[in-house]
């Protein structure tokens, strides 16, 4: 899969691969694997652009206080929350 976006949006894609299914990573965890702690709503953005829903799977990055957050994928936030339960 040949990924486009700025090589932040790239980063952030590629970290989201790499969560396992059944397990979440709020945004705050995902800026500091990437190396870019103060970045978080930089990488909230990057995955809101998130260009393959499912194939990266977005769905897995939750708020740091324990909310949904968004879903920029087919069926917004309700189809977070399902993709989330399947999961577990």
């Amino acid at each position: 899969m040949k990924l486009k976006g700025t090589p932040l949006q790239i980063k952030v894609w590629k970290y989201l691969m790499k969560i396992p299914k059944s397990k979440t990573k709020t945004y705050l965890e995902v800026a500091k694997a990437i190396g870019k702690p103060k970045a978080v709503r930089a990488v909230a953005n990057a995955v809101g652009k998130n260009p393959y829903p499912i194939k990266i799977p977005c769905h897995r990055v939750v708020r740091s206080d324990g909310k949904l957050g968004g879903y920029s994928g087919p069926g917004g936030i309700r189809a977070k929350k399902k993709l989330l339960t399947l999961e577990r």
